[in-house]
């Protein structure tokens, strides 16, 4: 494809909302991703801590 002009390159030819909408979607997911599983990773963490600190006291 050759686009003359950079909005004919946004439009994608009338599919431009839905090529452009999927990747803003797809990004949004992975950003989404990206942040749960950090605080996922943190929530394990602390359980672990607290878990490791339990069994000293209690020792």
């Amino acid at each position: 494809m050759q686009w003359n002009s950079a909005s004919e390159f946004f439009a994608m030819g009338g599919y431009g909302l839905y090529v452009w909408g999927s990747f803003g979607i797809t990004a949004g997911v992975m950003v989404i991703e990206v942040l749960l599983v950090r605080q996922r990773r943190k929530h394990a963490l602390r359980n672990l801590r607290n878990e490791i600190a339990s069994e000293s006291t209690s020792s």
